[in-house]
């Protein structure tokens, strides 16, 4: 199994902190270093400061938002990083909630697996090289028809380092997973309990290609006080659950909800709308929260490794900024 870690803060101004990250886990062997996207800071700049400063460890995006960015847009975005870094980018899209979609990008929400199939079919056919790209679909269309009339296919000027860069897809829901597992190369799983994974997405896990890759995103606190570090990872679930949506569309909700946990799922989102946060997230199940992460003593936690590594997962991106649990962790899986 490899290893990830996701840069999570930037820090203070200046960039120390990610670089030092970077080195850290490069030296410690980790696989790739994963930079987010929302609505703050973009994924692909952090990712440029952090390769120029590292040699090895690949530079995903978790999750570059496709409406922030045309096919064209992000496959420059692409191509450029993975030429400045000698062809180590992983390219982790999304479509995100239509709160940031519309709310933010100003851009269209509905039909989002068909805006993904279609997005990818293009990024594809850019980054390929093999001519001038159009393409007439119902979401995008290469020319734009109409207009001044005077739109023609284009080709990347720049030469790709590599003809193919793998693109890996964020979802949550089965039929999103079983896309990516359709027209990706990898998935960014969010919440995920390998004690469920199989049952939840298995006709995503029929159709996976040989080589697709699982990469997980899983909290890790060493922490002989369970319940104190399991308290964390409430935190971060009462949030998404509760508030990263509207009261009639949430996938991350829908998410948990599909996991077994819709009672408590529907109880947190009313006690958080209602402002009464601290009551949200101490609503969150500890039974959900210990399967989606690793916490507890460094025995609990090597025991409890034992579920991800039979599972299909390929990849665990640690989330930690504890140089210590990077060490541990790269000692019981590297």
């Amino acid at each position: 199994m490899k290893l990830g870690l996701g840069i999570g803060a930037f820090g203070p101004p200046g960039g120390e902190r990610l670089v030092a990250l970077a080195k850290e886990a490069e030296a410690l062997g980790y696989d790739t270093i994963w930079a987010p996207e929302i609505y703050g800071a973009d994924c692909f700049t952090p990712l440029t400061w952090i390769g120029a400063n590292t040699e090895r460890i690949k530079l995903g995006t978790s999750i570059m938002q496709i409406s922030a960015r045309t096919p064209a847009s992000a496959a420059m975005q692409a191509v450029s990083l993975d030429h400045l870094s000698n062809g180590r980018l992983i390219l982790g899209i999304g479509v995100s909630g239509p709160q940031v979609v519309e709310g933010w990008y100003g851009q269209p929400y509905p039909k989002p697996l068909a805006r993904t199939r279609e997005w990818v079919a293009i990024f594809r056919q850019i980054v390929a090289r093999q001519g001038p790209v159009s393409f007439a679909g119902r979401h995008y269309q290469l020319p734009l028809p109409g207009g001044t009339g005077l739109g023609k296919p284009l080709k990347l000027i720049l030469h790709p380092v590599r003809e193919h860069i793998p693109v890996y897809l964020g979802a949550e829901g089965p039929k999103n997973v079983a896309l990516g597992a359709e027209v990706c190369d990898g998935w960014i799983p969010m919440f995920l309990s390998p004690y469920r994974m199989m049952e939840m997405y298995k006709d995503a896990m029929r159709i996976r290609k040989k080589d697709f890759e699982i990469a997980a995103a899983v909290t890790v606190i060493i922490d002989d006080d369970v319940p104190r570090a399991l308290r964390q990872i409430k935190q971060n679930v009462g949030f998404y659950v509760g508030g990263m949506g509207a009261k009639s569309f949430n996938v991350h909700k829908d998410h948990v909800t599909r996991m077994g946990f819709g009672e408590a799922a529907d109880r947190v989102q009313e006690l958080f709308l209602a402002g009464r946060r601290d009551e949200a997230i101490a609503t969150v199940p500890d039974e959900l929260c210990d399967e989606i992460a690793l916490v507890g003593p460094r025995a609990r936690i090597r025991e409890r490794l034992s579920a991800w590594r039979e599972s299909p997962v390929t990849m665990l991106n640690v989330g930690t900024a504890n140089r210590d649990t990077l060490r541990f962790m790269a000692e019981e899986l590297l």
